[in-house]
């Protein structure tokens, strides 16, 4: 392919424009994903930015300079400018020229071939306490307590350490598969997923909702055979973590305990809510003990991109044991990105939603965008609301009620959720509809009663709040109807999908419907969290909701 036929203009301030009409533009995006994020996904053009995490994360990943260059210049419609390109080789070079190790004798030391760097870093403020003794020109020591933070000094500064140091086995404890209930095998990607995270030791696995990230964390448990403690967003996400456990491991009952807001139980393999283990008592963190309680082989984090911050502060102490992440998206609207990479470790695996969908791992699914307008007195309250209840009254707008009537006659019998933000609203859906609606001050038991009504199709259609933004196995659910949102949060509209994706018994599409009031704040953070599905390949088709009967 000449210049002048490709899919990508390459600007000099790293930032690339992809045509998304170009009959290669498919080719081109999944193969700048590795290295490049998504900033802007209008219907023509999308922008995207190459920046040093996402360099330093494809080197982690086992991309190379020359494999990223190769791309930018095979897809360019224009030479890509020679300064960008000899950026990227920099920059990728710099990842694991400052190198972590054990040494026998000084115990943790950061290594360099260039003095220089070292001289760097001793010079700096907030890096050169956390060293010891300089052993010589290459090797300092590093204070054993120091290895997380230290990493993540060393990324804010442009020196992204290759942690070599290795890991503590932990306490020793027998896991492995198991076929014994179902005839089922780990799925070729879940098994490279497992095996990457274990040949680099620690890291980030990235899967789209539905592609059995469980499947990957107890592949990893069978490789540690190591005590386990797995750190999950709510109680309800934490029991379908146990119940998976229990059927495709060996693990017993007896052996995976509760440590929740309602049970503290310590087992060999221990599931904690992120909750229970940011809680303070006294100012203290009660969940301190829990990770000293037991000589842990292996950590997961469970939706690693809602981590609290607070957790990455004890993470930074955990920094001997085998970390797992497991997210469907890296993005994370506090842009810690840096930290998940230092604390948790680089990606190591990341399968795009497209090609799973192509091989039937993942349902097809089908996303619109149906606008609508307000009233007259719904407009004149935006206009002189103050900017932060503005968008409330936008994603409130009472057309959007006819709209989730007109969605639901359309796909009348099929496994439905309704998802929003104002629990307000999502009280009015569920009594004009006469379905449950399940939100934060829904009990456990509740909540479990009307998920497992929704998966033995007892209810048709449930109302539910952000509490099932996450970890929520609901395989059956083939339509969305997304009437409000956190903002413009581009990993809720990724979990938001992530509910439909479990492939459907009879092959059928999902259908991800998303209600915007437009001239509004609504529609403004609409474009916003539909970045991230961009990038991952699916296109929103817009449709009016006074077309909505002839277009759909």
């Amino acid at each position: 392919m000449a210049f002048g036929d490709g899919p990508l203009i390459v600007q000099s301030d790293k930032t690339v424009l992809l045509e998304i009409d170009h009959p290669l533009a498919p080719i081109a995006r999944a193969a700048l994903a590795p290295f490049a994020e998504l900033e802007r996904a209008p219907e023509h053009v999308h922008t995207y930015r190459i920046t040093p995490l996402a360099l330093w994360n494809a080197r982690a990943a086992g991309h190379d300079a020359e494999q990223v260059v190769d791309v930018l210049e095979r897809f360019s419609r224009f030479p890509v400018p020679q300064a960008l390109l000899i950026d990227v080789a920099e920059t990728m070079g710099r990842y694991g020229r400052v190198r972590l190790h054990k040494h026998p004798a000084y115990g943790l030391i950061l290594e360099s071939s260039e003095p220089a760097i070292l001289a760097e870093l001793q010079h700096h403020k907030k890096i050169a306490p956390m060293f010891g003794a300089q052993v010589d020109p290459e090797t300092i020591v590093v204070h054993p307590s120091e290895r997380g933070r230290l990493k993540q000094e060393l990324l804010k500064v442009g020196w992204p350490a290759e942690d070599l140091a290795g890991y503590v086995d932990g306490e020793a404890h027998p896991i492995a598969l198991s076929t014994a209930e179902e005839q089922w095998a780990l799925r070729d990607y879940q098994e490279m997923a497992a095996e990457s995270f274990w040949e680099g030791g620690s890291g980030v696995v990235v899967l789209p909702c539905g592609a059995g990230k469980t499947m990957v964390g107890a592949a990893a448990m069978a490789k540690a055979q190591c005590t386990t403690l797995i750190l999950v967003t709510n109680t309800v996400a934490g029991r379908q973590w146990r119940s998976e456990l229990l059927r495709r491991t060996t693990l017993s009952e007896d052996e995976i305990g509760e440590y929740s807001g309602e049970r503290k139980e310590i087992r060999p393999v221990t599931i904690a809510t992120y909750q229970v283990v940011t809680r303070k008592t006294g100012g203290e963190y009660r969940a301190l003990e829990l990770f000293d309680s037991r000589d842990w082989g292996l950590i997961i984090y469970d939706e690693v991109h809602l981590l609290p911050a607070p957790v990455f502060r004890m993470t930074s102490d955990l920094q001997s044991r085998r970390r797992l992440g497991l997210t469907a998206t890296l993005v994370r609207e506090d842009g810690r990105e840096g930290d998940v990479f230092s604390l948790i470790g680089p990606k190591r695996y990341d399968a795009p939603w497209k090609d799973l969908e192509q091989r039937g791992f993942i349902a097809t699914a089908e996303c619109i965008e149906v606008r609508s307008t307000m009233t007259e007195d719904e407009r004149m309250l935006y206009a002189t609301a103050e900017r932060q209840d503005r968008y409330r009254v936008a994603a409130c707008a009472s057309a959007k009620l006819k709209v989730v009537d007109a969605l639901l006659r359309r796909h009348a019998g099929q496994p439905t959720l309704v998802i929003g933000a104002y629990v307000d609203q999502l009280e009015e859906i569920g009594q004009r509809i006469g379905a449950p609606v399940i939100e934060g001050k829904t009990s456990n038991k509740k909540r479990e009663e009307l998920f497992e009504q929704f998966r033995n199709g007892e209810l048709s259609v449930l109302v539910v709040s952000k509490v099932a933004n996450f970890s929520i196995d609901l395989p059956e659910a083939a339509v969305a109807i997304q009437v409000s949102g956190t903002f413009g949060s581009r990993q809720e509209e990724a979990q938001r999908l992530g509910r439909l994706l479990r492939p459907k018994a009879d092959g059928a599409e999902a259908h991800f419907c998303s209600l915007v009031s437009r001239d509004s704040l609504d529609a403004e953070y609409a474009a916003h969290r539909q970045r991230f599905l961009a990038e991952q390949g699916y296109a929103y088709r817009i449709i009016d909701a006074e077309d909505l009967d002839e277009q759909l």
